[in-house]
This record gives C-alpha cells, structure tokens and sequence, in this order.
C-alpha cells in the first residue's frame, strides 16, 4: 500500500476482506471499438465475519460510526432507526431501491479501485445527502495515485462512472457508463474534486493528508498528470448479456487513450445489497 493509501486507510474505521470475493473471470470481451473490458466475478456468500466488516463499511459511507449518536439526539430515534430513516435509502419506496443499487456498484469500485489498483479514494460522496433517496450529483468515483512524495506527470488521477442492473435486464448499462465518463472530463471533475476537499475540510486536521492529496491534482495545466477515464458496469448474473459489451462503443470519447473499463456481476447483488443494508442498520 503507498504512503497516500496508507494515510487514508487510518481514517476508515473498515476493513476490505470482502474484495476476497472479487475475481478476475480473465474473459476475453471487447467493445465495438476494440476496447478491452475487465470482467470479475464477484462470488459471495454469507461469512458472518465478512458480511458485518463489509456492513461497516457500507455505515461509514453514509454516517461515521462516532457520528451517529450525535446526529440522532433530538430525533428520538435509536441507532437503527436513524439510519433507516434518514440516512440509509428505502428499500421499497421508489426511487429508493435504484438509490441503493447505484450506491452499492459505486462503493463496490471504489473498494476495486483502492485496494486492488491501489488508487487513494476519498469517501465523502454519501455522508451529506439532503434527501437519501437521491443520488449526489458530480463524478461517481474520483481515485488518486502518486509515484513519490514530489509531483510527477506519472501521477494519475482516475474518474469512474458506474451503472447498475442489480434486477432487470439493462443492456446499455456499460454505453451510458462511457457517456458519462465522457462529461467528466472537463467541468465535472474540477467541480467534484472542489466538493471533495469541501466536505474533508469540515474536520481538517484529521484529513489535511487526503486535501494535500486532492489540491495536488485540481491544476493540471500547472502540474501535469495522467488521466484515466473509467466507465463501469454492476449486473446480477441474470441480468448480463454479452451485447452489454460487445455494442458499446467508446470512439467519441474525449479521452481515447487512457480509458478503462470493467464489469462485475454476481449472483443475487440486490439481496446482497439489501443485506448489506439490514446488516449496517441491525449492528450499529
């Protein structure tokens, strides 16, 4: 784990061992365009251990566990409720449920993109949520990587937009992915990455590492890096198609030459994902 890496990791009160799950299916599968897409598998079951780390860290995204009696004081509300109630997305009431299918692919990449490509990802995008069954506006995941203590033009900044097709076949899944990438780009990273150091200067002395980090990347025409695109797409195993990535197409891209692109499906992922959920709420 990098220097950067190893500093976020002290501010998450979480561990990552159900990325052991996650697994490389090493097919072979291209767009229209000829670009290759990573498909993983992501085979689950219900290790009690695991299922209540991986809770945790659902939690945390939403409300820091030092947080939530804090927040609940006035509501008369026990732990459980308040995150139910107000914090967690519903799990009938639309659009709630797509909510937690978009929240639930969006942190599962930014798990992938951590701690298997060893990206730094901060985690303010879910804490500051007005209404809790919206999803927030800007760059779905944004991940930094620095080769040295010292700026280099091989320092990367990743930008991911991911959709999701937990139940229902949605065979653009991975095409509107690309679109949106595209629009991050310009104006919508600058602005997220704004967001971001925003919602980290709220406690700054506890995050001034991960805002150095940020700042490092928001002037790119002064300290140059490498940027990657990425575009991803979270299916139930009966939901995927292979037209899912064999007719998207990448070619008006803005950023052809550093684009990335995965899939991941697995078995069940909305009753994974409503588990998840029971879970973070029950153990509080």
């Amino acid at each position: 784990m990098s220097e950067n890496n190893q500093n976020l990791a002290e501010l998450l009160p979480w561990s990552f061992t159900h990325l052991e799950w996650l697994n490389d299916t090493e097919e072979a599968l291209t767009t229209e365009d000829g670009k290759v897409v990573k498909i993983y598998e992501l085979n689950h079951n219900q290790d009690d251990a695991i299922m209540s780390s991986w809770a945790k860290h659902f939690r945390n995204h939403y409300c820091r566990d030092y947080e939530i009696d804090d927040l609940r004081r006035g509501c008369g509300l026990t732990r459980c409720e308040y995150l139910k109630q107000i914090k967690f997305p519903d799990q009938r009431e639309r659009p709630g449920p797509s909510v937690r299918s978009a929240d639930f692919g969006e942190v599962l990449v930014a798990d992938y993109l951590e701690f298997r490509l060893n990206f730094t990802v901060p985690r303010t995008r879910y804490g500051n949520k007005v209404n809790k069954n919206e999803s927030p506006k800007g760059v779905d995941v944004i991940g930094f990587k620095m080769q040295g203590d010292n700026h280099s033009q091989t320092d990367e900044l990743v930008t991911y937009e991911v959709k999701c097709a937990l139940v229902g076949n949605s065979p653009t899944t991975l095409q509107r992915a690309i679109n949106d990438s595209s629009k991050d780009f310009n104006l919508r990273k600058a602005e997220s990455l704004n967001a971001i150091k925003q919602r980290l200067r709220v406690s700054p002395q506890e995050n001034v590492a991960v805002i150095k980090l940020v700042e490092r990347f928001q002037n790119k025409a002064d300290r140059h890096y490498r940027e990657i695109s990425g575009a991803g797409a979270v299916h139930a195993t009966n939901t995927f198609r292979e037209n899912v990535i064999t007719n998207a197409n990448c070619s008006e891209h803005p950023n052809q030459g550093n684009i990335s692109l995965i899939v991941i499906r697995g078995d069940n992922l909305m009753r994974l994902a409503n588990e998840l959920y029971r879970r973070a709420a029950d153990e509080a």
